[in-house]
């Protein structure tokens, strides 16, 4: 077993957990819509549900990248599940476990929220530092810049954090959705970035 399959083990499996969360979210909600109750799902919740399953994923796809560079030691251990435990909190607070106790889910999102966004940015500040840790440490030999889609990638990256602070602090639903949905195409935006 590699050094990186090591740590990638614990990181595949939080970070799949955290997912399913997200995921279990989404189906017990459809559940609950499909089955005649009267539940007011909304735009925020499942908005904010995209996002953190698409910023999961960029997430998962750095540890990837940087798979030459990650060493298996008990501080990577620690880092590792440090930022994606606050991932699997942040995405565990998404929907309500009791769906039906809560008619209207936009509710449950005024209540959560913060937790949320402030979850998403300190796991995303914590992989920048991580990043940025492993290249001083150990250097990515073929890691070049490649232009116009690494200026994206990075330029999408630097918006989402921005946009998270903004989301933790405006409080109208409208603008919280917009927020949202702009997020979830910056990080779209800088997936598809990384491509080219």
């Amino acid at each position: 077993m590699t050094p990186f399959e090591l740590v990638f083990a614990v990181y595949g499996l939080l970070l799949g957990l955290a997912i399913a969360e997200v995921l279990g979210g989404f189906a017990r909600a459809l559940k609950l819509k499909r089955g005649g109750k009267a539940v007011q799902v909304g735009w925020l919740t499942p908005l904010l549900g995209i996002v953190v399953i698409l910023d999961l994923t960029s997430f998962w796809l750095l540890a990837w990248e940087a798979q030459s560079q990650i060493v298996a030691n008990y501080l990577t251990l620690v880092s590792v599940l440090a930022i994606v435990g606050i991932y699997y909190l942040a995405a565990s607070l998404i929907f309500p476990d009791d769906p039906e106790d809560w008619p209207d889910f936009d509710l449950w999102y005024d209540r959560q929220n913060r937790m949320v966004i402030g979850g998403l940015l300190a796991a995303n500040i914590g992989s920048w530092i991580g990043s940025i840790a492993l290249e001083f440490v150990v250097a990515s030999p073929e890691e070049t810049f490649s232009g116009t889609g690494d200026a994206v990638e990075v330029l999408a990256s630097l918006g989402v954090l921005v946009l998270l602070l903004v989301l933790l602090r405006v409080n109208g639903r409208r603008t919280n959705a917009v927020l949202l949905a702009t997020v979830s195409l910056l990080l779209l935006t800088a997936g598809i970035a990384e491509l080219f």
